[in-house]
């Protein structure tokens, strides 16, 4: 593990399995998506397509994905989809600052890291496989990502940029979103709580013949738990199919997220008048089609943002004279085939294109603009992942991509793994793969520390991992052990004087994940994860220790559900020759409990942070306590 691949020595490893491929394909055979047991089938979670594109067996995919169910984003009854993967997979975190909501500029929350990657724009957000990031400052956008709009979640815990490119570095969240079901059906959702907070959802599905639709529709608003940690958002989506015939068929959908939220500042030092108004919305157009030896997709998307800052002041200061202004953008079209020429195979080939970029200004208050960036950025990949399966025992996986960036080149991106089922109910994998990011446009172009010459960061991930189902397929157990190093990371040093974006930075992380679940009975399902992370060196929201246990079911009438989560070892500052690190390590208790006098009706009571602990996620940003909800669920 601790061996350095070159990119030559990654080169050498694909072309040597790529001939292994060519001399033993005629004979293999497969366990494909088609060919599954039925044993196998009927387990949800081992059907992904994040992995290769199309749907495949969990079991055959090298890298580790988690997938999170319908059932279990409802559970909660959240409205916002980042809390619930912050429990329900291993390795991953997410910041909070509040009741609700994540805001954007300073002072906000809601960045993702995966195994102590993803400061910065490192951990890419897809929705139904299209990338979610601002144009130009390249980050994600947690308020817009809306449980109501989510059928499941598949996560990649490592590289993913072989077949995702630039920001899928440290790994990939693809939401894909829901599908209708036959007829007409209405589905809502009203709480309201602690701190003056209203949340509300409704969907209306439609499935008719070749035609469907779906049509939901949100709003959360809080005073917060703080003077001036206001926040309220709107969002709506949209989403209609239809099916050309049986091999072919398109859809559309839309999404439109307009919000508000407060900035108060931190704690020691409160702000006046911070906040964001943002409009942000991303449309997609698909063609599919699906034949027994081949299947693929054609999808043009287009993301936008408008936003519009105020930085605020400190007590005892005075005003700004300007708001920040900005319009961003992430655009493009994506086209890949996978291909079964024979049995046993899979050869999947795909093509990108990504232009990305914004315009941000000041407004001055004399109406006056002081121009800051109005630029954009192309980038261009081929890819190629070939998949073959020996003996119904042995799946081999290799793949490489090409993406050009108009500002660096070309940068090539390998992969390789294997998964060998040692018994029907026990597997094994292996990979080793490379993860990249291209330097965002405010690292190369915005503020004093802008470096045109920036070059890709990128990193090395080697993992190990085991999966077990018990007991009749009753319990199933995920082991995984990871080894990543991480070289020319972007840092801000001091160059003639000033500081400067420079590649320079390197890290090292290692750690185990475990994942355990297991249904006792129909009434009764425990699911827990523990992740840790060893770090060379301390990285904000990269937690060492991260345990979750919960317990899901119901009686009759009633439903609960009962949930703990430990974190340990969470950097709030980290340490310098003039700073002590501030380190946090908190636990929390969530619980919910519902009854359902009529079958379209179900109330609810649930309560966060139940244990009342004090911590803090964002250093000087101090959680509320214990948050008390009521509400009800509806159908028709």
């Amino acid at each position: 593990m601790n061996k350095k691949f070159t990119e030559s020595n990654y080169l050498k490893l694909f072309a040597g399995i790529f001939a292994v491929f060519i001399f033993n394909a005629g004979n293999a055979r497969i366990l494909t998506a088609d060919t599954t047991s039925s044993k196998q089938k009927n387990i949800l979670d081992e059907a992904v397509v994040t992995g290769n594109k199309s749907l495949v067996n969990r079991n055959q995919v090298p890298m580790t994905i988690s997938v999170v169910t319908q059932d279990e984003i409802n559970a909660g009854s959240e409205s916002s989809l980042l809390p619930v993967l912050s429990e329900r997979v291993p390795g991953l975190f997410v910041t909070e600052r509040g009741v609700t909501g994540f805001g954007l500029s300073a002072g906000s929350a809601g960045s993702l890291s995966i195994r102590g990657v993803g400061e910065g724009n490192k951990v890419l957000m897809l929705f139904d496989g299209q990338p979610q990031w601002a144009g130009i400052f390249g980050h994600q956008l947690p308020d817009t990502y809306a449980t109501s709009d989510v059928e499941r979640v598949e996560v990649v815990r490592g590289p993913a940029s072989l077949l995702y490119g630039s920001n899928a570095m440290g790994g990939v969240v693809n939401m894909i979103t829901r599908n209708p079901q036959e007829g007409t059906r209405i589905n809502g959702r009203m709480m309201y709580g602690s701190y003056g907070t209203f949340k509300y959802m409704t969907n209306l599905s439609y499935k008719q013949g070749k035609i469907s639709g779906i049509v939901s529709f949100n709003t959360n608003r809080t005073d917060g738990h703080r003077l001036n940690s206001a926040f309220e958002i709107y969002n709506g989506y949209a989403k209609v199919g239809y099916e050309i015939n049986e091999k072919w068929k398109t859809s559309a959908n839309i999404l439109l997220a307009k919000f508000r939220s407060e900035n108060p500042g931190a704690e020691d030092n409160p702000m006046l008048d911070g906040w964001v108004k943002a409009l942000r919305g991303t449309a997609s157009l698909s063609l599919d089609n699906k034949y027994a030896a081949t299947d693929g997709s054609i999808k043009a998307f287009y993301n936008f943002g408008r936003h519009k800052v105020s930085d605020g002041w400190q007590a005892g200061g005075s005003p700004l004279d300007f708001l920040f202004n900005s319009d961003d953008y992430n655009a493009g079209a994506m086209i890949y085939q996978s291909f079964r020429p024979f049995k046993g195979s899979q050869l999947t080939a795909g093509l990108d294109f990504k232009r990305w970029g914004g315009h941000a200004w000041n407004k001055k208050n004399d109406g006056s603009k002081e121009e800051i960036i109005d630029d954009g950025v192309n980038e261009f990949a081929a890819y190629l992942l070939a998949q073959q399966d020996f003996w119904d025992k042995l799946t081999l996986n290799i793949g490489l991509r090409m993406e050009n960036n108009e500002g660096y080149g070309a940068e090539w991106i390998p992969q390789a793994g294997a998964a060998f089922r040692l018994l029907p109910s026990t597997t094994l994998k292996a990979s080793a793969s490379r993860g990249f990011r291209s330097p965002n446009m405010r690292e190369l172009y915005l503020y004093r520390p802008a470096n045109a010459d920036l070059k890709p960061e990128y990193l090395n991930n080697y993992e190990v991992s085991v999966l077990q189902r018990l007991f009749g397929d009753k319990m199933r157990v995920e082991l995984t052990a990871f080894f990543m190093e991480g070289k020319n990371l972007i840092q801000v040093l001091v160059a003639d004087g000033r500081p400067k974006n420079t590649n320079s930075g390197t890290f090292l992380h290692k750690g185990v994940e475990l994942v355990v679940d297991y249904n006792f009975a129909s009434w009764i399902r425990f699911s827990g994860n523990y992740s840790y992370l060893y770090m060379e060196r301390p990285l904000l929201a990269a937690p060492k220790h991260q345990i979750f246990a919960g317990l899901q079911g119901n009686a009759g009438k009633f439903a609960y559900m009962l949930g703990g989560r430990y974190v340990g070892g969470l950097y709030l500052r980290q340490p310098s020759a003039t700073v002590e690190a501030i380190i946090q390590n908190y636990f929390t208790i969530n619980a919910k409990i519902s009854y359902k006098p009529i079958k379209q009706l179900s109330l609810f009571v649930k309560g966060e942070n139940l244990s009342n602990t004090k911590y803090s996620i964002n250093n000087g940003f101090p959680m509320p306590g214990t948050v008390i909800f009521g509400g009800l669920d509806f159908s028709l």
